[in-house]
């Protein structure tokens, strides 16, 4: 020790290996938990340790107790020479084991502490010759313990995301049971896989005389409360489909009974009476795109009615539109996140999806997947629902 009274002065090369270890800490904060996903801070933790002070890293991870199930494996980011224990380590620093292997290799474990003194599991690093110094241990403890509380926050928030996704399922479950005179198909999917809940929705209503109702809406806005109010729609609409009016009567009691609520989301809603004894369909619009139809020879057309404002706003306007139906005829409704895509008119994104050739007498499944799949919605930037509805043939004597 020199220098003057009441100082010390760090043995020779300790101060550089104090400014080394610092610099690591720092880096570690960056460089660990970019991402709340437990694959990628394994891979990044395991990285780290291999750029900053060992030769190989792997990271083993315990099954996540909420689930009861292996987590996804944390890859271990390797170089060199990894060796395994063969013999009981020795106690380094805080929870850390360090050993020789045979060939001279030095492998350190520490555990993965989660805080609360959660054991998250472990990670181990191995440097091909030579033991690890006690700044070298600090550092790959430190790194463990930034990585073990943000796989604790990865781990929430799939929890959270799990649940939004049940709630997701349930709020747009399967439609009711149209009469069996009619073939259906549904499908929704989220934008992306941290949109979960939103406010796009489908639903079928039996009717009297063979009759059933078609609907597809879609409330402004996206998240928790989008689906909430979706909910809200869907019940409302039940109650109103029930005493059978024609589509724009059923339309205009709901926009007065939505009207009333002024913390209620606008809707934009399309509804479609099928009725197959006549071969006829009654449209009616809220503010939705139009639907399309698909011939028995799989080509689409665009079917042109009146469409007026969207749910919610209280000024009614709502008109009916006639068709008549051919046999194998396919009806296609759906929200906006099918067609939109960004920068682009509206009339491009519709025209896309008439031009659209299916194979000849594809039904509602099949019109379903095709049209997903052509038009790449399983990467559209909004909510997607869709419904695809067609008489079923009725057996002649």
């Amino acid at each position: 020790m020199s220098g003057r009274s009441g100082e010390r002065s760090l043995p020779e090369g300790e101060y550089e290996a104090v400014l080394v270890r610092l610099d690591a800490l720092e880096h570690a904060a960056a460089e660990i938990g970019t991402r709340l996903d437990e694959r990628t801070v394994c891979t990044e933790l395991a990285d780290f340790l291999v750029r900053r002070v060992a030769d190989a890293a792997a990271v083993d991870l315990r099954p996540d107790p909420a689930d009861g199930g292996p987590p996804a494996p944390g890859p271990a980011a390797t170089a060199g020479k990894t060796a395994l224990l063969d013999h009981a380590g020795t106690e380094g620093a805080e929870g850390a084991e360090e050993a020789e292997g045979t060939d001279g290799a030095a492998v350190l474990a520490l555990p993965l502490p989660a805080p609360g003194g959660a054991d998250l599991g472990r990670v181990r690093v191995a440097r091909t010759s030579g033991g690890f110094t006690a700044h070298e241990t600090a550092v790959v403890a430190h790194a463990a313990r930034l990585a073990a509380v943000h796989l604790g926050h990865a781990r929430r928030l799939a929890a959270t995301e799990a649940t939004a996704l049940h709630l997701q399922r349930a709020l747009v479950a399967e439609p009711g049971r149209p009469h069996p005179n009619l073939e259906i198909a549904g499908r929704y999917l989220p934008a992306g896989p941290r949109t979960l809940v939103g406010g796009d929705w489908f639903e079928t209503v039996r009717l009297h005389f063979g009759r059933s109702l078609l609907v597809v809406g879609d409330v402004m806005g996206h998240g928790l409360d989008a689906a909430v109010d979706m909910n809200a729609y869907r019940g409302a609409l039940r109650e109103v489909a029930a005493t059978d009016l024609p589509p724009h009567r059923v339309l205009r009691q709901l926009d007065a009974v939505v009207a009333e609520d002024e913390g209620r989301r606008p809707a934009t809603c399309l509804l479609i009476q099928v009725d197959p004894a006549r071969s006829t369909a009654t449209f009616a619009s809220a503010g939705h795109l139009p639907p399309v139809v698909f011939a028995a020879d799989g080509s689409a057309e665009l079917v042109d009615l009146p469409v007026g404002p969207p749910l919610g706003t209280g000024l009614g306007g709502y008109e009916p539109a006639v068709r008549t139906l051919a046999p194998a005829d396919t009806l296609l409704l759906f929200t906006d996140g099918l067609v939109e895509r960004r920068g682009e008119d509206i009339d491009v994104s519709l025209a896309r999806l008439a031009a659209l050739r299916l194979p000849p007498g594809s039904g509602p499944e099949a019109v379903v997947g095709e049209v997903l799949r052509r038009l790449d919605a399983h990467t559209a930037e909004d909510d997607v629902a869709v419904l695809a509805a067609r008489c079923r043939e009725r057996p002649t004597s």
